[in-house]
């Protein structure tokens, strides 16, 4: 009964809920550029391992590998603290020069994100890709289509509008893993909870509404998804 009477959600909600509208700003921001940023590379990637030259494959799968078996904390972990010495380190090696640099959380974070989500989208782009009928690649190169013409306006613009629905449920779990942002210092709505609630001791009200916070985002945003893949199968 302690427990029950000295919950106040009334002041959590006063101090923290405007935090968790500031924060929301940040996963946006990070969600949209991480995402975007996840296509760009997802469809490099996938019609890199589409590619006749095996150097380029080869490389793929390895730098595939690698990204698939670690986890994407130890990603964001990585970039944001690891990568800057290693380009430090190099600029000494080659020019004798220190660049003293430094990535911002942020950048950190949003780069993690579309790195590791474009390995996976990647796989989904290339299945489309080799789903779309060869007899349209071969008629648009007797009409006189080069190679990678065909690709980019024929092949390319059926294979992303097949993969919507799936990039779609990637860019909800996206959302949920903008969580892990927090771990590399950015101040989005995890690490505004954790603060809050080591400062306030008011720990269940302050994870109830961080809870709260994320479902309001992944349920329209799932429902979306899903309004969109019926309306592409209709």
């Amino acid at each position: 009964m302690s427990i029950l009477n000295d919950l106040n959600f009334a002041k959590a909600a006063t101090f923290l809920i405007p935090s968790l509208v500031s924060g929301l700003g940040v996963v946006i921001e990070a969600t949209v550029l991480g995402f975007l940023l996840a296509i760009v590379l997802g469809m490099i990637i996938a019609i890199g391992r589409l590619s006749n030259v095996k150097a380029i494959r080869g490389f793929l799968y390895i730098f595939l590998e690698i990204v698939r078996g670690t986890p994407l904390l130890v990603q964001l972990v990585y970039i944001y603290y690891v990568v800057p010495l290693l380009i430090d380190l190099a600029a000494m090696l080659l020019f004798n020069y220190s660049t003293n640099m430094q990535i911002s959380s942020l950048t950190a974070g949003i780069l993690g994100l579309g790195i590791n989500y474009s390995c996976y989208m990647s796989e989904v782009i290339r299945s489309s890709i080799l789903a779309i009928d060869k007899g349209q690649t071969e008629a648009a190169l007797v009409l006189g289509f080069g190679k990678y013409q065909a690709l980019f306006r024929i092949v390319i613009p059926q294979a992303i509008r097949n993969v919507i629905p799936s990039l779609g449920n990637y860019l909800v779990m996206m959302v949920k893993d903008t969580s892990l942002l927090a771990y590399v210092a950015v101040n989005e709505l995890l690490l505004r909870t954790q603060t809050f609630a080591s400062q306030t001791f008011l720990t269940i009200e302050s994870y109830t509404y961080l809870a709260i916070a994320y479902l309001i985002i992944s349920i329209p945003l799932s429902h979306l998804v899903k309004y969109i893949e019926h309306k592409m199968k209709n």
